[in-house]
């Protein structure tokens, strides 16, 4: 029975290479991933008269180069202590996991948290798992985003929105 790489054709690879779960010995291997680079690894290709060796320098498969803003996630228990009693504008995303739109503006908030960093602080309440919160502030929709200044609600930005809209908003108050 074949398997689905013994079906794969790799240009300058013999069809006859195996892999190292097939049952047949390895005559050349794949490159190997470290982290973020790929392991420099040496192709012996099986000609009729000798092998011959080929070498393949670690290229990089992906790099960082942004630094990550994770927006933290909040609890009806530390709501006072890291919104109300903030000292700078803070920006709250109401969501749920189940929620499609809520999806759609986590990107956008995570970008909005990384750009203003220092000024806004971001952070994100599950309505699921906190809904007393969100009563509190009348979540009826969800995504909802609310900004406060100085412990009060300033803004309230329902349905997933674009950037500039977000940005129009936290611009007033930071």
């Amino acid at each position: 029975m074949a398997t689905l790489f013994d079906s794969l054709a790799f240009v300058g690879i013999p069809s006859a290479v195996s892999f190292p779960f097939a049952a047949r010995p390895t005559s050349a291997k794949l490159p190997q991933c470290i982290g973020l680079r790929l392991r420099p690894t040496v192709a012996r290709f099986v000609a009729a008269s000798a092998p011959k060796v080929a070498s393949h320098a670690a290229r990089v498969v992906c790099e960082a180069q942004d630094a990550v803003v994770d927006v933290a996630a909040i609890t009806d228990a530390n709501w006072q202590s890291l919104v109300l009693e903030s000292d700078s504008a803070v920006l709250v995303e109401f969501w749920a996991p189940w929620c499609g739109p809520c999806r759609m503006i986590h990107p956008i908030i995570d970008e909005l948290a990384k750009q203003y960093t220092g000024k806004l602080k971001c952070y994100k309440l599950n309505t699921d798992e906190s809904p007393s919160t969100a009563t509190r502030y009348g979540i009826r929709s969800i995504p909802t985003v609310m900004i406060f200044k100085n412990g009060e609600k300033k803004d309230t930005v329902i349905g997933a929105v674009p950037k500039s809209t977000l940005t129009t908003s936290i611009e007033k108050f930071v």
